[in-house]
């Protein structure tokens, strides 16, 4: 990793910090290899390596962690990495015609950066945010209800240095570094801030609240699990093995199939 001998010093402590909150190292590798990222922009051989040697972990264990999570890059992001979802709703709702507007816009493939260094675009999968599809995502903040124009305009944006605000969470946005920092366990000013459930989330609660309706009370009803209203008497449950309908269903099939009936099978016969 190349830092200057400060740089190191100050990652050390940091990542003695992020390993102390473990009772086990190893649990701390996904936010020590944030804090690797943070430092880099994306987790490099020798940010593989660091963490490795902190955590007493083989560079092949580390790099199997890297590889298998999205929000690791191994190459260099960015200030501002830009999320499109393509999964099936925001696809259908205008997500693909997004993603290849913005492919356009900026001259770049999937997961490629701006020759400026602005902006890293790449097509994610789910972001649990359906309600508001299609959405897009910031450095990890939320963009929802988003349109190719409205698309284009953010990314403008963020490559002009403009003020720009997501959608929900985060009143501003920090940079892909920032975020990654924050992810290892170094939280900014804005977790208090911002709010997280928008129009589309709260629309049932609205909806119910202007109708006055209620959840039903609990039901005062005796258990209606099945059988259960016969416990104690005489009427047959589910026809399971021992029971009398089960016991009839099978002197009815030996009567009308005798030869059937006397053949052994393997367990019978004696073969495993």
């Amino acid at each position: 990793m190349a830092l200057s001998d400060e740089r190191r010093a100050a990652l050390e402590a940091e990542a003695g910090q992020i390993i102390g909150r473990y009772p086990r190292s190893r649990s701390a590798l996904l936010p020590l290899l944030h804090l690797v990222q943070a430092e880099e922009g994306y987790v490099s051989a020798d940010g593989i390596a660091f963490c490795a040697g902190r955590l007493g972990l083989t560079e092949a264990e580390v790099t199997a962690v890297v590889s298998f999570y999205t929000m690791y890059k191994r190459r260099p992001v960015g200030d501002y990495h830009v999320g499109v979802c393509t999964n099936a709703l925001c696809a259908v709702m205008g997500g693909d015609a997004i993603f290849a507007d913005l492919q356009r816009h900026l001259g770049v493939g999937n997961d490629e950066t701006t020759a400026d260094g602005k902006v890293t675009l790449e097509h994610l999968e789910c972001n649990a945010a359906c309600d508001y599809a299609p959405v897009m995502m910031v450095n990890w903040e939320f963009f929802d209800d988003m349109t190719p124009h409205s698309a284009r305009e953010l990314v403008d944006g963020l490559r002009a240095g403009a003020d720009v605000a997501p959608t929900r969470g985060a009143p501003r946005l920090c940079t892909w570094r920032q975020a990654s920092r924050i992810l290892a366990g170094f939280p900014d000013d804005q977790a208090a801030q911002g709010h997280t459930a928008g129009h589309a989330t709260l629309a049932g609660l609205r909806i119910a609240k202007e109708h006055g309706w209620e959840p039903p009370a609990a039901s005062a009803a005796p258990d209606a699990r099945p059988g259960a209203a016969s416990r104690g008497t005489a009427s047959p449950g589910p026809d399971r093995a021992g029971t009398p309908r089960a016991s009839a269903a099978k002197s009815s099939a030996a009567k009308a199939s005798p030869a059937k009936a006397r053949r052994p099978g393997p367990v019978e016969g004696g073969q495993q």
